[in-house]
C-alpha cells in the first residue's frame, strides 16, 4: 500500500500548479482505501502471491476514478464536507471541483490506454457508466417514491457495487486470469458492494455515533430497503402517513424520528440486516473455492468488516 501510494501520487502529477495543490490536498485526506486493497488481495489470491506493475496500475486507475466520482458527488449533493475535511467545492467552488473531477477521470483512463491495459479500461468504463445510471435512476425514483425492492437493488448494484466489482475483476485481470475467473471475482466484488451499501443504509437508522447524523436518507427522500420493506408491510392508513412524512415532512426532525421508530417497529431493520447477511454469505461462498492463503484470509476479513464496521 505504501508503494501504491507513491505510484498513485505520481499518476496525478500535472503541469498546472493549482491542480498539483488540489491533488496534494486529495492525497492527504485519503479514506480507508478499501478499493485498492481489494485489487491487491484478489490479484495475490488468484495468482498465489505473484503480481506485477499492471496490478499497481489497476489499483491506481480505480482510486483515480473513485476519487473523481467523489469530487463530482460532492458538487451534485452540494456537500461541504468529505471524510471530516472540507470538500473541494467548499474550498475551490463548483467550477474548479468539476474540472478536477474531469482531470482525475481522464488521468485514470489515460493510465490504462498508455500501457495498453484495454481489458482493465473496459472493466472500469463499464463501472463508470453504471454508476452514472444508478445515480440518475435514484434521482428519478426519489421524485415519485415508487421504488420496489428490485429497483432498490438495481440502484445500489449500479451506484456502489459496480466499482467494488471492477476492483475485484481488475485484480484478477491484472495477473492474467481467464475470462471465467475475472467474471467470478467481479461477481464476488458485486456481492460485497451490495452488502456495503445496505450497511450504509442501516446507519441511517442507527443509534450509534458514526460521524454523520441519522435520518439523512429520509431528509433526502432516498428510498432505502428498511423503508421499502416497511411500506410493503403496513396497512393503507400507515402507508399513507409514511409516504406523506417522507414527501412533505422530511425536514421536520420530530417526524423523521417518528419514521425511524415506525420502521424499527415494523421489522424493517431485521429484514434489511438478514438481506445484508445473505450477500455476505454468498460472497464468502465464492472464496471457498480458493485454496487457503493469507490473501484469502484477508479477503474474508474484508468481507466481514464490510458488515461489522461502525463507520
Amino acid at each position: 500500500m505504501e508503494l501504491f501510494e507513491s505510484k498513485f501520487k505520481e499518476a496525478m502529477i500535472s503541469k498546472v500548479p493549482l491542480l498539483n495543490r488540489i491533488t496534494h490536498y486529495i492525497v492527504r485526506r485519503k479514506g480507508k482505501q478499501m478499493r485498492p486493497m481489494f485489487v491487491f488481495l484478489v490479484a495475490k489470491m488468484v495468482s498465489d502471491g505473484d503480481f506485477n506493475e499492471r496490478t499497481y496500475r489497476g489499483a491506481s486507475i480505480i482510486e483515480l476514478i473513485h476519487t473523481a466520482t467523489l469530487v463530482h458527488d460532492d458538487v451534485v449533493d452540494d456537500s461541504n464536507r468529505r471524510r471530516g475535511f472540507f470538500s473541494l467545492n467548499a474550498l475551490w467552488k463548483n467550477k474548479i471541483a468539476v474540472l478536477v473531477g474531469d482531470f482525475l477521470l481522464s488521468k485514470g483512463l489515460l493510465l490504462s490506454i498508455d500501457n495498453d491495459d484495454f481489458d482493465i479500461l473496459k472493466l472500469i468504463s463499464i463501472a463508470v457508466r453504471e454508476m452514472s445510471e444508478g445515480e440518475l435512476l435514484q434521482i428519478e425514483k426519489a421524485r415519485k417514491l415508487d421504488i420496489t425492492e428490485d429497483i432498490y437493488f438495481d440502484i445500489i448494484r449500479q451506484k456502489t457495487a459496480t466499482l467494488i466489482a471492477a476492483c475485484c475483476g481488475i485484480g484478477a485481470a491484472s495477473v492474467g486470469s481467464d475470462d471465467r475467473e475475472i467474471e467470478k471475482m467481479r461477481i464476488f466484488g458485486e456481492l460485497i458492494g451490495i452488502a456495503f451499501q445496505i450497511k450504509d443504509d442501516l446507519f441511517d437508522y442507527s443509534e450509534e455515533k458514526i460521524g454523520k447524523p441519522t435520518g439523512i436518507d429520509i431528509k433526502e427522500k432516498k428510498m432505502t430497503l428498511p423503508l421499502i420493506y416497511t411500506l410493503n408491510n403496513c396497512d393503507p392508513k400507515e402507508k399513507k402517513w409514511l409516504i406523506n412524512s417522507v414527501k412533505n415532512h422530511n425536514r421536520n426532525p420530530k417526524r423523521v424520528k417518528e419514521v425511524i421508530a415506525f420502521v424499527k417497529e415494523k421489522g424493517g431493520i431485521e429484514y434489511t440486516t438478514t438481506k445484508m447477511q445473505d450477500y455476505q454469505r454468498d460472497a464468502l461462498k465464492i472464496l471457498e473455492s480458493y485454496k487457503d492463503s493469507e490473501y484469502k484470509d484477508s479477503l474474508v476479513k474484508m468481507v466481514n468488516y464490510v458488515i461489522e464496521r461502525k463507520i
